[in-house]
């Protein structure tokens, strides 16, 4: 028999809080009460549904979320669903089947397994991205992009993956392979939708300072954006009327630009390249479309490169420099152009090494630099009107210089390019475009939603031509008319990316059944901006960039009251699948230690050792490693590993609630470390926690099933305790330190288990702590001790500082600064009564009878000294 009926216990209260929607969000509220918006990440619902990885993040805000409702606090917790997406469409091709269909069935698995676990989510709130009463605000958003000049169309060279038939983005591509499914891919001019987020890259950037962020994620936002301050430069082409325009952040090298570089995309490669070098500027193009770009400029990477047998006319000295090609520049940053500067950049110094091109020094090295190129400060040498300047004033001048003379001028830029916004896919939004003679018009707002055409299954697209885009295929739905001309129009066959239904989901769970508005201004108003919003790192940039851009627009359209989405941030920690122990042998059998083992290779003698899986009941820890414990002698590597179905390792939360019930899953990751933390799972220690309900259990509950609490004024000592208890739980739980609130309580229970009996008064409020980490078993003895209500409304308890002080307190007895024994007195005994007991200590007593008392120390709770000669 289970320590305590979990399996009754859980599904009876997630019953009850269903029936009673107990966690229901206020409707109607004070405008001035106190709020807290507490969101997650919402989940792609894929096919093979939770592993236990994904709980940690949602127990976290589901314990907040519950602590705060017992602070009497109007509490936002929603979850939805960011269902449209890539992986629903390629199950679609493999099998036929429509990717409503999967999508629908994955979300009912998810919701399962997360109504399982207990979260206090208000379901009447759900969402789903891929609803077209959802996505019709999707588009409504679009809209007001276009309106504002935000959304463009181009034609630009994007990653085609002719096997997933779809744009990809850069990030989605490496190696020139497809991320999902390792296809080829291949650079293509192909005309996109694209937005102007470089519109607001200062603002973007501004608004991290105000925002409580992991600073790593505020720095990995402002390297993406990547603001530079520089100037722009342009050289007047050789032999043609037209120039090169550079930006650079060193104009003051600008007398050692001895080459320039053009990425292969630029669009003057054909005009510059002479018939000479024709052939090998076009295959080395033709390499460069198989490349990623963060393949391209790999630091390490060699660089490589060709020259187009054109010249460039350096402004301030009029001299002609060779222009040549490489792949390390690239066409989306800056102008897709530099001017190369060989004494003064590493990369410019070996690629002039390497092709034998000149080399000029504009900065003074210290006397002592034995190096290459030199990035330091230093005067200006061999620059004409700039020698003798420093680095700062070269710059200064040099700017000036070239705004008086039409060559440049001082020019911020920004590494982040503007938001390709077009996938090749049916399972997306459609863009609310049509189009008539060749011009892109905006659907009427009031002709939203545009629905994605109905099919009956995924083969009836792909059996047609749909000229890159499966919508392409569905004439009766791509040709229809514009509703203010009624001249014929054919709609966008383009679909939105999946980032676009995540990007405003958060204001859409503040008022989801809204038909007239995207969201009640005023409701809107009195929720935003999210008060805590967790979810993984790997979302750390784009969509965070993508929906703070969003919003922003959605601001300046007067639709939302703040600048910034959210105001706190947590990324869970990664949790790992179980640690795996690996021994190594040789050729004869032998164990080889692993600290002598490299790459199945014994760095001593060069053998061959071969692996070989270790139980964990035959290893035991020795210091910092793990050894076996039948020779001791004989380190093993133990080593975790992200959990994917390739290795094997995942653990699915259903076969852990079944075992140990959701409450011991959820305290569990709680408690395995900090929350932002990287820890491996371990299935064995789960019982621990298990044992840990158990205890609790028996300590409120009678083997009759019944409370067996007494009706009697707590002791001085187990108010201590609770009040403790209270103390360090809420200051844990608002820190969000879950795994030493869960320490606490534990050594509550444990304190508890000493007493002969446990007041009702006691009882009650640790279980009110208990109850945000461990909410089914919270909620039976909430009701066995003697409430109809539920516990989620219950008052948080407060803790009395009357009540931490100690009756007694331990305190050691040191006689030349050695401790000879230990009394108990009061914490603010007088220090003649608290030395008398001392001296009453038998062992203390022995050690002064020998010789004369010089000197007698006392701090108060802490220590007696005395100092005898």
């Amino acid at each position: 028999m289970p320590a305590y009926p979990f399996d009754e216990i859980e599904p009876k209260w997630q019953r009850y809080w269903a029936e009673h929607q107990t966690f229901r969000t206020p409707e109607d509220v004070d405008p001035d009460a106190e709020k807290c918006y507490v969101l997650d990440m919402f989940p792609y619902p894929s096919g093979a549904g939770l592993h236990v990885g994904h709980p940690e993040g949602y127990t976290a805000t589901d314990i907040v979320a519950r602590y705060k409702r017992m602070q009497g606090v109007n509490v936002l917790h929603p979850m939805g669903w960011d269902a449209f997406g890539l992986p629903a469409e390629q199950y679609a091709v493999k099998t036929g089947t429509h990717p409503r269909d999967t999508t629908e069935r994955n979300i009912a698995n998810f919701r399962s397994q997360l109504k399982r676990l207990g979260f206090s989510y208000d379901w009447e709130r759900e969402i789903n991205t891929t609803d077209p009463d959802y996505y019709k605000w999707t588009q409504w958003i679009f809209l007001k992009l276009h309106e504002r000049g935000l959304a463009y169309q181009a034609e630009v060279p994007v990653w085609w993956c002719e096997e997933l038939g779809t744009v990809l983005a850069n990030e989605e591509v490496i190696d020139g392979k497809s991320e999902r499914g390792g296809y080829p891919c291949e650079r293509v001019p192909m005309r996109q939708w694209i937005l102007k987020i470089t519109d607001y890259a200062e603002r973007l950037l501004e608004g991290l300072d105000d925002l409580d962020w992991p600073d790593s994620t505020k720095q990995m936002q402002r390297n993406w954006i990547g603001r530079s301050e520089g100037a722009t430069v342009r050289f007047p082409l050789a032999n043609h009327n037209d120039e090169l325009e550079v930006f650079t952040t060193r104009p003051d090298t600008l007398f050692g630009a001895t080459y320039m570089v053009l990425a292969p995309e630029h669009p003057l490669v054909d005009e510059i390249t002479t018939e000479e070098h024709a052939d090998a500027v076009a295959e080395y193009r033709q390499q460069a479309q198989k490349k990623s770009e963060l393949e391209r400029t790999e630091l390490q990477k060699e660089k490589t490169g060709v020259p187009t047998g054109g010249y460039a006319i350096n402004p301030v000295n009029g001299k002609e420099i060779p222009i040549w090609v490489a792949d390390y520049v690239l066409a989306s940053y800056g102008t897709g152009a530099i001017m190369a500067v060989p004494g003064q950049d590493d990369r410019d110094w070996a690629f002039a090494e390497k092709y034998d091109l000149p080399i000029i020094r504009t900065v003074q090295p210290p006397e002592d630099f034995d190096g290459d190129a030199y990035t330091g400060d230093g005067p200006a040498i061999n620059s004409g009107f700039l020698n003798g300047l420093d680095v700062e004033a070269a710059k200064d001048r040099i700017t000036d210089w070239l705004e008086e003379h039409g060559h440049g001028a001082a020019t911020i830029n920004y590494k982040l390019r503007d938001w390709l916004f077009s996938r090749q896919r049916y399972w997306g939004e459609p863009f609310p475009i049509i189009h008539v003679d060749g011009e892109a018009k905006p659907v009427p707002a009031n002709d939203l939603p545009v629905e994605l055409p109905a099919i009956d299954s995924y083969n009836e697209i792909l059996e047609q031509d749909a000229a890159l885009s499966p919508l392409g295929a569905l004439n009766d739905w791509v040709e229809t008319t514009d509703p203010a001309t009624g001249q014929p129009a054919r709609r966008e066959t383009n679909t939105m990316p999946q980032w676009a239904g995540s990007c405003w989901y958060f204001l859409r769970f503040i008022d989801p059944h809204n038909d007239e508005q995207l969201v009640d201004p005023e409701k809107e108003a009195y929720w935003m901006p999210v008060d805590l919003y967790v979810g993984g790192a790997e979302h750390a940039v784009l969509h965070l960039l993508y929906a703070r851009f969003w919003h922003k627009v959605l601001y300046d359209a007067g639709v939302v009251s703040t600048q910034e989405p959210f105001q706190t941030l947590v990324h869970q920690g990664l949790i790992l699948g179980e640690t795996e122990y690996t021994a190594y042998v040789d050729a004869d059998g032998a164990y080889v230690s692993a600290e002598h083992v490299d790459e199945g290779t014994d760095t001593r003698t060069g053998a061959d050792v071969t692996p070989q899986p270790v139980e964990q009941e035959d290893i035991q820890k020795d210091d910092d490693h793990f050894v076996l414990m039948a020779h001791p002698e004989v380190r093993v590597d133990a080593r975790s590993h992200k959990m994917s179905k390739s290795r094997g390792n995942v653990v699915n939360p259903d076969d852990v609630i079944d075992e140990y019930g959701a409450d011991a899953l959820r305290l569990y990751e709680m408690f395995m470390g900090p929350l932002e933390q990287v820890k491996p799972w371990s299935t064995s220690d789960v019982d621990g926690v298990y044992r840990f309900l158990g205890r609790v259990w028996r300590l409120i509950i009678d083997t009759q099933g019944e409370a067996q609490v007494v009706d009697k004024d707590p002791s001085r000592e187990q108010l201590r305790v609770l009040h403790e208890t209270i103390q360090k739980v809420t200051d844990d739980v608002e820190a969000l330190s879950f795994n030493t609130a869960i320490a606490k309580m534990m050594e509550f229970v444990n304190a508890a288990n000493k007493w002969e009996a446990v007041p009702q008064s006691i009882a009650e409020p640790f279980v009110k702590l208990l109850s945000p980490f461990a909410p089914h078993i919270a909620e039976e003895l909430w009701a066995r001790l003697g409430h109809d209500e539920s516990i989620a409304r219950a008052d948080w308890p407060a803790f009395n500082e009357d009540h931490l002080k100690r009756e007694v307190v331990e305190v050691a007895v040191q006689v030349n600064g050695t401790v000879r024994g230990t009394i108990e007195v009061a914490p603010d005994a007088p220090e003649e009564e608290a030395l008398s007991t001392a001296r009453t200590d038998d062992n203390v007593a022995r050690y002064l009878d020998e010789g004369n008392v010089r000197r007698e120390i006392y701090v108060p709770g802490r220590i007696i000294n005395f100092v005898v000669n």
